[in-house]
């Protein structure tokens, strides 16, 4: 099985910054694609960004239209590890943040959550 734990959680300031990231544990594959999703209160889990992360390049990066150029996704130097770089935060933003991970055509594995806060 596979374990995802993301960190890197906390509360910024609007206009701040925060990097989460996420270590996938267990049995992973060579190449997976995974992901970050997010959850506020009251609303429907949605789509952050996705990549397709081996120990050596990242393909297939994807991004939310709406958060492209504020949220960036990347692969780490380390096996299995991801990160979200999360710029000019919003309190909008506010949400708990979800790494997970996909297998053929559906996100089968997810990790536990980070809540992010941003303050006025």
């Amino acid at each position: 099985q596979v374990q995802l734990v993301e960190s890197g959680g906390g509360t910024v300031q609007a206009g701040g910054s925060l990097r989460l990231s996420c270590a996938a544990s267990g049995r992973t594959f060579s190449v997976e694609t995974m992901g970050w999703f997010r959850q506020a209160p009251g609303k429907e889990r949605e789509f952050v960004a996705s990549i397709m992360a081996s120990d050596r390049k990242a393909y297939g990066i994807q991004y939310a239209d709406s958060l492209k150029g504020r949220f960036v996704i990347s692969a780490g130097n380390a096996k299995n590890t991801i990160y979200l770089q999360m710029n000019s935060l919003k309190v909008e933003d506010t949400a708990v943040y979800y790494c997970a991970r996909k297998y053929g055509s559906a996100w089968s594995h997810w990790g536990q959550g980070t809540q992010v806060n941003v303050s006025l």
